[in-house]
């Protein structure tokens, strides 16, 4: 067992997934977590219902995200999308992303991931990234937009976009 993989045993990641998530961004954080031996759980605004992907892919969620606990995990990853416009307008989604952010618990979003935590209220003052065609909303929720491949800034982990993850998950395992 990797140095990695020992660091990442016992550790529990919730994923967000609801209609229409970009595929990549969800699958590759996923798989590349369990691969280094997280507990990875996916959360949609129901539990057992299959999700489309943007392109396609289909995702079942695990659980129902009314049912969530921030104190239960260790991560928090909102993928992109048009799933996030969505998720943003339900104040159970929001709620648990403010409960992460007190706790000071990692929370990483890439791409359109962003507008639920612009939603949320807790990009203010904190250095992010995400996808070019949210950058006016981030910078007018107040968060500093710095057009990079990953942006790490305390407990928040972004990318802009599906060719940013290996850096998005690298940067997701070491603050982890």
């Amino acid at each position: 067992m990797s140095e990695i993989e020992a660091a990442l045993r016992g550790r529990r990641v919730l994923i967000l997934v609801g209609e229409i998530y970009e595929d990549l961004e969800l699958w590759y954080p996923k798989l590349r977590l369990q691969e280094a031996g997280a507990e990875v759980i996916v959360a949609g605004p129901e539990a057992s219902i299959l999700y489309s992907g943007k392109h396609g892919y289909p995702c079942q969620s695990d659980v129902a995200i009314p049912d969530m606990d921030a104190a239960d995990f260790d991560l928090l990853v909102v993928p992109g999308g048009f799933m996030p416009d969505k998720l943003r307008r339900d104040q159970v989604v929001l709620d648990l992303v403010k409960a992460f952010d007190a706790a000071g618990k990692p929370i990483g979003a890439i791409c359109h991931g962003g507008w639920i935590l612009i939603s949320a209220g807790v990009y203010r003052g904190v250095r992010v990234t995400g996808s070019p065609g949210i950058k006016d909303d981030l910078v007018n929720a107040g968060a500093i937009y710095l057009d990079e491949a990953v942006v790490v800034d305390r407990h928040h982990v972004t990318s802009r976009r599906p060719e940013d993850l290996p850096d998005f998950c690298r940067e997701l395992i070491r603050l982890i």
